[in-house]
């Protein structure tokens, strides 16, 4: 339905296709340009949840401005896409400068603060590890327990979205403190993380 529509979406050097929207499980990214209209492409949506017995959650929608600063302050300010449109929806959150949404896990804005969306990684991998430490585990139970919780909090924001060095720096501390159960560390980091038969 979208790509037989009047949206127009992106054209990307070495993509065959026009990029009109990404889907996975109940998410829907969808890129509009400027002279696409928001109305268009709610009205294909209402028909695709119809048909799919489906609800499009429009107090979910959000937007981010693609283009030049000027565009995105323009389409802040008036909640339009461009001059002749109808405003955005009242309802639909339109994304500043410096300020991330959350995309599959991804976290995307213009001028947003990469670092930021690890903190809350972090946090969490905080609280599991504490909540596990509660069980006094053996060196081998921190270990499977380090591999489960902060590389299974950890892989895939790495793979969209690199971690940022001082990140890295903190979690090799997290793990170290973890391993030596919040005393001295016996063994260095570096000999921790060499395969077990390597001694």
């Amino acid at each position: 339905m979208l790509r037989n529509s009047d949206i127009h979406g992106y054209n990307v050097p070495g993509v065959a296709d026009k990029i009109v929207t990404s889907l996975f499980a109940d998410d829907t990214t969808a890129y509009l340009t400027e002279s696409d209209r928001f109305d268009d492409l709610q009205g294909i949506l209402e028909k695709w949840c119809i048909a799919s017995k489906a609800k499009f959650n429009v107090e979910k929608t959000e937007v981010i401005p693609i283009g030049t600063k000027a565009y995105r302050d323009t389409v802040i300010a008036t909640r339009k896409m461009s001059p002749g449109q109808d405003p955005l929806p009242g309802d639909v959150h339109i994304a500043k400068d410096g300020e991330p949404v959350r995309i599959l896990g991804a976290w995307v804005g213009n001028n947003a603060d990469q670092a930021e969306s690890w903190n809350n990684v972090v946090a969490k991998i905080n609280t599991s590890l504490t909540q596990w430490g509660k069980s006094h585990p053996t060196p081998d139970g921190r270990r499977l327990i380090i591999l489960m919780v902060v590389a299974g909090m950890t892989q895939y924001l790495t793979k969209v979205q690199d971690m940022p060095e001082h990140i890295e720096k903190t979690l090799e501390k997290t793990i170290r403190d973890f391993m030596a159960n919040g005393s001295r560390p016996l063994v260095g980091i570096s000999t921790l993380q060499k395969p077990i038969t390597d001694g």
